[in-house]
């Protein structure tokens, strides 16, 4: 029986109070976040996240002063996990987070311990991003280098448009539709975090990915699109620092959407899992920009979760990266992605 090893790739969050400096600091002094040198980087690192430590406390004090990514990446871990385990094959789901515990060096001791034939590595990011899907990466070939772990390695770089990601959202975006019943037009803004220009400009897919992600679902609502739905478009939320980061900001489409008298429903379109950016900043911060402005309705679709869908996906997506060469064969069809960017670092599978 082959035993297949598979690792899921995302942020991570602090586990308490005390935690949320360290964390910071872990993110800031990661080169795909801030690309000086170091000690540059490190110095940087230091200072912003002893200045921004007392306002994400205050952010994770909505959560229970922590971050709940880690237990529901756990919930996704166990049902990708069986629904793999479907066949002959003897699959286990790990969990390696980038910028808290656990991380890569920790999981890719236990990988090793799993005594895989293969790997598979699974960013729980749909659209691909030097900053996310390519840090975890990074890091992971470093850790399992580190820690003499050596099974043939596959990892499909991104899954944007891929039917259990879309067919979710869309499940998802008609159920929230369906209960906010508003008597006036609605207008879908599909959030996604954003991103420095410059990073866009190196030629990272992100933004691209993110707009084929929503044109995916708002193909896949049809005639809701123009009857339930008046219109949609894609924004950008979470911007931090003085550097120009692409747009427009969900700001500015609220501005907009209070202009123009119609209610909003807001998809978390690069988002899997609730964390504080939809818990704290959609679902409290932007909401009460919202009202301000005056805009007519307010809801918020809910992360994809361990919707049956989604979680189908991602073990079809798993089972068609193996064997592959992901960097040049992603599991999913993105020709125009291939063909403009590099998706992924050259060279897997590892």
């Amino acid at each position: 029986m082959t035993k297949v090893a598979v690792v899921l790739f995302n942020l991570g969050g602090p586990d308490g109070p005390d935690a949320v400096q360290p964390f910071l600091f872990n993110l800031f002094n990661d080169p795909a976040i801030i690309d000086s040198p170091n000690p540059i980087r490190w110095l940087l690192a230091k200072f912003i996240s002893r200045k921004r430590a007392p306002i994400a406390k205050e952010i994770y004090a909505h959560l229970g002063g922590k971050s709940p990514l880690l237990e529901l990446t756990k919930a996704q871990a166990k049902a990708i996990e069986g629904k793999l385990n479907s066949g002959s094959e003897d699959y286990r789901v790990f969990i390696a987070m980038r910028y808290w515990h656990p991380m890569s060096a920790e999981t890719a001791q236990k990988v090793k311990e799993f005594e895989p034939d293969e790997i598979v590595l699974l960013p729980l990011y749909p659209q691909y991003s030097k900053t996310t899907t390519g840090s975890s990466l990074w890091d992971w070939q470093q850790a399992a280098a580190k820690a003499g772990l050596f099974a043939p390695t596959y990892a499909p770089c991104c899954y944007a448009t891929h039917p259990g990601v879309i067919d979710a959202q869309v499940d998802l975006l008609k159920n929230t539709l369906a209960q906010q019943k508003a008597s006036g037009p609605v207008r879908v803004l599909f959030s996604a975090h954003g991103l420095p220009k410059k990073v866009i400009a190196t030629g990272d897919p992100y933004q691209w990915q993110v707009e084929q992600t929503a044109a995916a679902v708002a193909a896949k609502m049809g005639d809701q699109i123009g009857d339930t739905v008046q219109d949609w478009a894609v924004c950008y939320q979470s911007k931090v620092g003085p550097l120009e980061w692409i747009g427009p900001s969900l700001e500015q489409e609220l501005e907009r959407a209070a202009a123009d008298a119609v209610a909003v429903v807001i998809v978390p379109i690069a988002f899997v899992s609730e964390h504080s950016e939809t818990l704290v900043e959609l679902d409290i911060e932007y909401k009460q920009v919202a009202d301000k402005l005056g805009v007519p309705g307010y809801a918020r679709v809910p992360a994809l979760g361990t919707h049956e869908i989604f979680i189908k996906g991602m073990a079809q997506v798993v089972e068609s990266a193996r064997g592959k060469n992901a960097a040049l064969e992603p599991a999913i069809d993105l020709p125009q992605c291939r063909g403009q960017h590099a998706c992924c670092p050259r060279g897997l599978p590892l």
